[in-house]
């Protein structure tokens, strides 16, 4: 009898044991949870602080105060990254959406500040293309081909590539370092972009491929379709998008709406200088949740929604060029 006695307390005080450390550790996690909203909230804050100073303020202030904010923007998003384990799946999203809306803001004020030029260039086969009566070898290889290349070297101030239809488009680490890139209304085309951006915008692209290196905070897809991305990054928001592979490496997670067809797999792409480039971005090489994306029109827990696939590894891309 001593000996069940015995027994029975040692299991009271072992489940009395367990009930206080689930305490604890809850204890800890709101404490967390607590902590991140206040730093997260006070440096949101600092950075809306810095655009509003954008207001009035010369081309040269502005552009300085727009690197401070691109920069903080950048710091949060990493703490967010780092933060993910431990906050409630509302406290993701708000922080995302608060995240999104900065990056917007930067955008905007960006525009007023340096408005980009617009900037066309459409491939023309040698039997339209008149401009010289004797065109060089080189010339009528692009003619015959149907294909124009474009290095984007001249337009490297805008960092974009807009209403270009069959075209093989390259920009280098030089052009696209730590800057806003846009690509937008493209058929048809071929994107290599080397370097590390700081954001990645595509609009309105059908039948790309779009290739480009470490992309040191988000990446925005909207009105994409049939088209394949590659593209390692913080954050990945896709909007409108339909039959799009995407080989994705991203720290924090993908999000899509409004999208069907969509499929990942992890980003396979290399070049040489790619290791360099993670380094510049400062995303976490050995992090990448390609798998873990939310699709915000599919609010059924527990079941995977439609909008979305794993790209099966026999039908994955190994070689791109």
């Amino acid at each position: 009898i001593q000996e069940r006695l015995q027994k029975r307390h040692q299991a009271r005080a072992e489940d009395a044991e367990r009930r206080k450390e689930a305490k604890d550790s809850k204890s800890v996690v709101e404490e967390k949870g607590e902590y991140f909203s206040s730093s997260f909230n006070a440096e949101r804050a600092s950075i809306e602080e810095v655009l509003s100073g954008c207001s009035g303020a010369d081309r040269a202030a502005v552009t300085q105060r727009l690197e401070e904010a691109t920069a903080k923007t950048v710091q949060l998003q990493k703490f967010l990254n780092d933060s993910m384990l431990f906050l409630t799946q509302y406290e993701l999203r708000q922080a995302q959406a608060a995240l999104l809306k900065l990056q917007s803001s930067i955008a905007e004020a960006r525009e007023q500040a340096v408005p980009r030029k617009k900037f066309a260039f459409r491939a023309r086969t040698k039997a339209t293309d008149k401009v010289s009566e004797t065109p060089s070898p080189a010339a009528d290889a692009r003619a015959d081909s149907g294909v124009a290349k474009v290095d984007g070297a001249a337009e490297s101030e805008q960092c974009s590539f807009s209403h270009m239809d069959n075209a093989s488009l390259t920009k280098t680490a030089a052009d696209v370092q730590k800057r806003d890139v846009l690509l937008s209304h493209l058929t048809n085309c071929k994107v290599r972009l080397f370097g590390s951006p700081s954001t990645l915008h595509l609009k309105h692209i059908d039948g790309c491929e779009i290739l480009c290196g470490p992309v040191s905070s988000s990446v925005f897809v909207d009105h994409c379709r049939n088209s394949t991305l590659a593209v390692p990054c913080q954050q990945l928001r896709t909007h409108n998008t339909t039959d799009t592979r995407v080989y994705l490496q991203v720290t924090s997670r993908a999000i899509i709406e409004d999208c069907h067809g969509v499929s990942f797999a992890p980003f396979s792409w290399s070049y040489p200088t790619l290791e360099e480039d993670f380094e510049v971005s400062g995303l976490d090489r050995d992090r990448n949740n390609w798998s873990q994306v939310d699709d915000f029109n599919w609010l059924a827990a527990g079941t995977h929604s439609p909008n979305w696939t794993v790209i099966p590894e026999a039908d994955r891309k190994t070689t791109w060029d």
